[in-house]
């Protein structure tokens, strides 16, 4: 692993903004222009966090770059493949802003809407996140994509009872420090970390706002989802998660059983 680091400033910005990379050299120089355009414009001090995650292609070139163009930006170079969920973990870990967030470099959700997740951490949510309203377009990939994702939000709603409505959603922002004690609790360093976090949050009591957000398929950009494997992998992780949750709930009925044991042995003098 090899880092490109900025001087440190004497004052954190409010943002700390993680972008994962992986493949994206066809689109990466663009979206960061767009993206730093949004957080100048708003206001907005910031950082960005690149996390090359050993892509095949020129986009640990184009992170270089960028990171020598911007006074605001670092970056990670992974020596081998970590996934999404451990690449995005890493980039929380190394923040300093109050807030952290992330994006899809790709900008199907488009980075316009980041000062709106800031307003929501600002009047006091611990998280906002995007709920992803489809233009669904022509084409049958774009078509088959959606319909898979609409039924992994029904599953997801089935087999965890959430109260939120899109829980893989690649935009999401935190209040640093409520959500890096969640963070420890993640085992997920793939794609189902979205959904982990999410629940792990929840569960934390954690106030997360869900903002309805545009979402509209690139036709320009490959996909690094494999839809019959990354959907097979889902459910096999989903119902993995869901044992876990199973498990420990009844291991914190067990301890608290224990403990009003031991109270009413103490009461009686025993």
């Amino acid at each position: 692993m090899r880092k490109d680091a900025p001087t440190e400033s004497a004052s954190a910005p409010e943002l700390s903004l993680v972008i994962a990379c992986y493949r994206e050299e066809g689109h990466l120089r663009e979206s960061v222009r767009e993206i730093v355009a949004t957080l100048q414009r708003a206001g907005i001090t910031h950082e960005l966090i690149f996390i090359e995650d050993y892509s095949p292609d020129g986009t640990a070139a184009i992170v270089r770059e960028l990171v020598a163009e911007l006074p605001q930006a670092r970056a990670v170079y992974h020596a081998h493949n970590v996934g999404r969920g451990g690449t995005v973990s890493e980039g929380f870990r190394l923040a300093r802003g109050r807030c952290v967030g992330f994006l899809d470099v790709d900008l199907e959700v488009h980075c316009r809407h980041i000062p709106s997740m800031l307003d929501a951490l600002r009047a006091g949510a611990d998280g906002a996140t995007a709920y992803r309203e489809y233009a669904v377009g022509l084409s049958w990939n774009g078509f088959v994509r959606h319909m898979l994702s609409q039924g992994y939000r029904w599953v997801v709603g089935l087999f965890l009872r959430l109260p939120f409505r899109d829980t893989e959603t690649g935009f999401k922002f935190f209040v640093r420090e409520r959500i890096l004690p969640v963070l420890d609790l993640t085992q997920d360093r793939g794609w189902f970390w979205d959904t982990e976090i999410m629940v792990l949050a929840h569960r934390a009591g954690l106030r997360v706002t869900e903002i309805p957000c545009p979402f509209v398929r690139r036709g320009d950009k490959p996909s690094t989802v494999r839809v019959f494997r990354d959907t097979w992998r889902y459910l096999v992780a989903l119902q993995a998660f869901r044992r876990r949750l199973r498990s420990e709930r009844r291991a914190q009925s067990a301890a608290a059983a224990s403990q009003r044991s031991n109270r009413a042995a103490s009461a009686r003098g025993e």
